[in-house]
């Protein structure tokens, strides 16, 4: 599928990309590759297949939210390597 030079300028102002006018001509052959091939796809026989929406099935790993006794502070606190007030020192990260 061919590709013009102005159409991947315009492509690229959408994209807000600054192209040397030497890879213009580079890209054109480049995304008229891509458009065939995705032209290609369309001609795959696809009837009977379900549209998905992953490649792969995906099935909820996470654990069950149950209840469950908390640890108490002091115990907790007996790893922190610096701690005040029933709290943890940490770091400060905002100036």
């Amino acid at each position: 599928m061919k590709i013009t030079d102005d159409e991947v300028m315009h492509v690229a102002s959408l994209a807000r990309l600054d192209l040397h006018e030497d890879d213009v001509e580079m890209f054109a052959e480049q995304i008229g590759k891509i458009l065939e091939y995705v032209h290609t796809l369309d001609s795959v026989n696809t009837d009977g297949v379900e549209p998905v929406t992953h490649a792969i099935s995906l099935s909820n790993a996470f654990r069950n939210d149950d209840e469950k006794e908390h640890v108490n502070r002091d115990t907790v606190l007996s790893n922190a390597p610096e701690k005040e007030d029933g709290a943890f020192i940490v770091p400060k990260i905002i100036e």
